[in-house]
C-alpha cells in the first residue's frame, strides 16, 4: 500500500517538474509574439567583476523619473509605465506605487535612490545570457560600442505584456550581438 503512495507522489513531482518549466517558455513566448517591442538604449558600464562569465550587464539611459512626489523610499517596488520616443526607443511616461488604470506598459522596479525630486531605479532585465564562449567578446564590444556611443547606436530590445518582460537581444548598430561578435 504504502508503495502505491510513493508511486503516485513520484508521478506528481515528476509531472511539476516538466509542467513548470513548460509554463514558463510558453508565457515568455507569448510575450514576444502577442507583446510590445520596446528598445531600451543602453549607457556604458564599468565592469566590476571580470568573472562574470556567461552574461552581459546592462544598464539603461532610462534610469531615473522627476517627481513632485517626496514620499519615495530606497528599495520600495514602483511600476514605470513607458512610451516610445519618435525614434521608438522607451522612455518613462510615469512612475507609481500603486498600478494605475491605464493601457500603458509598465515594468515593475526598485527604487535604487531619491533625492531632490529624482526618483532612480534599476530595471528588471539587466542581464543578458547567452553561449559562454561568445559571452566574454560581446561583453567587450558592447563595453567598446557603449563608449563609443556618438558612432554605434546600442541598444536592448524587451517585449512586454502585462507585467511580463522578456530581453530578447542586444543590438549594436541594429546587429544582434551575437552576430556582431562573429564579424
Amino acid at each position: 500500500m504504502k508503495i502505491i503512495y510513493l508511486f503516485i507522489i513520484f508521478i506528481v513531482v515528476a509531472l511539476a517538474q516538466i509542467l513548470v518549466p513548460i509554463q514558463m517558455i510558453i508565457g515568455s513566448e507569448d510575450t514576444i509574439t502577442t507583446g510590445t517591442a520596446y528598445k531600451f538604449k543602453t549607457r556604458p558600464v564599468d565592469p566590476t567583476d571580470p568573472f562574470r562569465g556567461k552574461y552581459i550587464t546592462l544598464q539603461y539611459e532610462v534610469n531615473h523619473f522627476n517627481t513632485t512626489d517626496s514620499t519615495y523610499v530606497v528599495g520600495e517596488e514602483i511600476y514605470i509605465y513607458l512610451k516610445k520616443d519618435t525614434l521608438g526607443f522607451a522612455e518613462v511616461s510615469q512612475i507609481s506605487k500603486t498600478p494605475l488604470e491605464t493601457r500603458e506598459d509598465y515594468v515593475k522596479a526598485r527604487v535604487t535612490y531619491y533625492y531632490q525630486g529624482k526618483v532612480s531605479f534599476q530595471l528588471p532585465f539587466n542581464t543578458f545570457y547567452m553561449e559562454e564562449s561568445k559571452a566574454y567578446d560581446a561583453e567587450l564590444a558592447y563595453i567598446k560600442a557603449n563608449r563609443d556611443s556618438l558612432r554605434t547606436n546600442v541598444y536592448a530590445l524587451v517585449y512586454i505584456k502585462n507585467d511580463k518582460v522578456v530581453l530578447e537581444d542586444v543590438y549594436i548598430d541594429d546587429i544582434p550581438i551575437q552576430e556582431y561578435v562573429e564579424k
